[in-house]
């Protein structure tokens, strides 16, 4: 005889169970023993023929009971012990045991039970031992204990637990609860097998998924997108060569979606950088064949108007630019890609914004990084025609500081910080694009990523994820995860349907507490994809 054997017959005896009473006829089931306040079923027995509502005890051993529904002990609310023994039931629904708010001992053992159901014990506010063990059961639903405060045993015993994410609950729930648990042993996966489950570290399980889908579409190409917040609202801003403007797109909470909110004329431009000082608004607008422009918004309830042509006789082919912050003044850099530009730093003086220094002349620089290395600001500029050199802030103008090695052909450089540490993503169309990390005193490669067609390669920090996606023209691409365990980006997934089309930039943002990721793609329109958390322990 079992534990909960031998514990049923001494709680029986503590009950008082007489032996000469007889129920009234029709009272106790063929399949029954009867007493005064208990009665033992087994073989072929239905639940609804228990009709004394006085049981303070119930016992069903072998029975051929095949699931237990909602309710099915609603006509015994006394029972203060339920025991199941060797039945051939697998489901335990919802609500099984209501009404028995008296029930103190509840043992399920040596049953078929595969399944129980997330709110079977809710109600058994007065359970104090509970024993589910030696069943089929490789999981249990999270939250099956809530409730359940007066526990003081709980016997999870010689089941089949699987040890994955669908037991991260339980791991954390045992330390906490005021009651001692029986766990047993993990049955799986292989590298966890015949582990005790209170040995397993919980820390190590990664439950938590994420996913990128499709929420909406943006017509017209386009080769930049960036968010910006102004009065304390986000925005979005779209270069559209094709379409020659860019597009400042807002989030109408009607409709739930993005909405045009305003629209400046750049023909040929190639990136629309955002810039806000307090109440004013302002953008650059790189334009490709030079007529670069710097438009204002004076004011919340004005609108953008061309302010300042941009350095004409500097920026005849601009190809990309950034903000940064020197000496506590907003300056653009932008990167020319021309024979007879130059790459050139425009720094905030009056109203506008003036060439400070210029940078890098006759190498055609495709992309200009901004970061922040050894607390002072650096460049970091790609070009056509040798490896990236970087630049520091030094003596109110930039210096050369060093060059990327082993980094031939790199068309655009990104950065980003983790753990305390800087790294760079490296786009090469034709070799392999490459993540780099800082050591100090210069960047060394960390890992190489195949990325035939490639003009981007992006990170992004989108909730709790640092992510990087790799764009192709020839193949879909990638969205990369960095693996803190590692230090390395790991695939996720590949991003679409539907695929983006020559994918030229990207960028995220937060609209209404949902997270958004925008691609700007050259061969196709702009595509708008909604970031999703997974809890894979749910």
């Amino acid at each position: 005889m079992g534990g909960a054997g031998i514990l049923l017959l001494l709680l029986l005896a503590g009950l008082g169970v007489g032996e000469a009473w007889r129920p009234p006829k029709g009272k106790c089931p063929l399949s029954c023993s009867c007493s005064k306040d208990s009665a033992l079923c087994e073989g072929s027995v239905d639940l609804p023929e228990i009709l004394s509502p006085t049981l303070l005890s119930l016992s069903f051993v072998r029975t051929r009971i095949t699931q237990l529904k909602a309710g099915s002990f609603l006509r015994v609310p006394s029972l203060h012990l339920l025991l199941f023994t060797s039945n051939s039931f697998s489901v335990i629904e919802d609500d099984a045991f209501a009404g028995l708010s008296h029930l103190q001992y509840l043992f399920i053992e040596d049953n078929e039970i595969g399944s129980i159901s997330k709110n079977a014990l809710r109600g058994l506010r007065s359970l104090t031992h509970l024993s589910l063990a030696n069943n089929h059961l490789e999981t249990l639903p999270r939250f099956l204990f809530r409730g359940l405060e007066t526990l003081t045993h709980v016997d999870l015993r010689g089941n089949p637990f699987q040890c994955d994410c669908r037991v991260l609950w339980l791991l954390q729930w045992i330390p906490t609860v005021n009651a001692s648990v029986g766990t047993g042993a993990c049955a799986g996966p292989a590298a966890l097998a015949h582990m005790q489950l209170r040995h397993v570290d919980p820390k190590t399980f990664k439950c938590r998924a994420i996913e990128l889908s499709w929420f909406q579409t943006v017509g017209e190409s386009a080769l930049g997108v960036e968010a910006f917040s102004y009065q304390e609202e986000p925005y979005i801003v779209l270069a559209q060569p094709f379409a020659g403007r860019c597009l400042i797109l807002a989030w109408d909470y009607s409709l739930q979606r993005f909405r045009q909110e305003e629209e400046l004329s750049a023909p040929s431009v190639v990136s629309c950088k955002p810039l806000v000082l307090g109440p004013r608004l302002f953008v650059l607008a790189a334009r490709l064949w030079g007529g670069s422009q710097l438009w204002a918004r004076p004011g919340p309830d004005l609108r953008l108007a061309p302010l300042q042509a941009l350095a004409p006789r500097r920026l005849l082919r601009p190809n990309d630019a950034e903000l940064l912050w020197l000496d506590g003044q907003p300056c653009f850099v932008v990167a020319d890609a021309s024979k007879a530009g130059s790459t050139t730093l425009l720094c905030r003086d009056g109203p506008g914004f003036y060439p400070r220094q210029s940078l890098h002349a006759w190498h055609r620089d495709t992309d200009v990084e901004a970061l922040e290395l050894d607390g002072r600001p650096h460049l970091l500029l790609a070009s056509a025609s040798q490896r990236p050199v970087l630049f520091h802030w030094f003596g109110g103008r930039f210096e050369r500081r060093t060059d990327i090695p082993e980094a031939e052909d790199v068309y655009a450089t990104r950065h980003f910080q983790a753990g305390g540490d800087v790294f760079l993503c490296l786009t090469r169309y034709i070799g392999d694009s490459m993540v780099m990390r800082w050591d100090g005193s210069m960047f060394r490669l960390l890992q190489k990523l195949p990325s035939r067609g490639a003009h981007v390669f992006q990170p992004l920090l989108i909730a709790k994820d640092q992510l990087a996606i790799l764009g192709s023209d020839f193949a879909f691409s990638q969205v990369l995860r960095l693996e803190p365990d590692k230090g390395l980006l790991e695939p996720l997934q590949e991003l679409g349907p539907p695929a983006i089309v020559a994918p030229r930039a990207f960028a995220h943002i937060t609209m209404a507490g949902r997270r958004f990721l925008f691609a700007a793609c050259f061969k196709g329109p702009t595509q708008i994809y909604q970031h999703h958390e997974l809890d894979l322990s749910a």
